[in-house]
């Protein structure tokens, strides 16, 4: 099983955020650099077949967030780690997971299992 834990994603990712395209582009296109940066860095290996990606997101704060919204912020995120492992994202199948802690700044630590040991 590989670990790793990832920056918060940027407000500016949040499918609630009223930004204008131009500035949720480029914080995307930064996240998803930064992810890839330590996905690489940590020097983690790509799972044989399909692999069971599970996020635990732990806020920067106690204010309450939805999974979905936290997934659809991590998009990124999860963009830069399967360019980073050098596969499509689409041999994830994601588990989410919000923490009751939280964490000065905010962070995502995930989890990467093959499906045949996922079970």
């Amino acid at each position: 099983m590989t670990e790793l834990a990832l920056p918060w994603p940027p407000a500016a990712c949040s499918p609630n955020a009223r930004v204008h395209w131009t500035r949720k582009s480029k914080a995307a296109k930064t996240y998803r650099y930064a992810c890839f940066l330590l996905a690489r860095q940590a020097g983690i290996q790509a799972p044989e077949g399909d692999a069971l990606l599970m996020l635990e997101f732990v806020p920067p704060d106690r204010r309450r967030r939805d999974d979905d919204n936290l997934l659809a912020m991590f998009k990124a995120g999860r963009d830069g780690l399967a360019d980073a492992l050098g596969i499509d994202d689409n041999v994830f199948a994601t588990q989410i997971r919000v923490s009751k802690e939280t964490i000065k700044g905010g962070a995502v630590r995930i989890r990467i299992k093959p499906m045949e040991a996922a079970a």
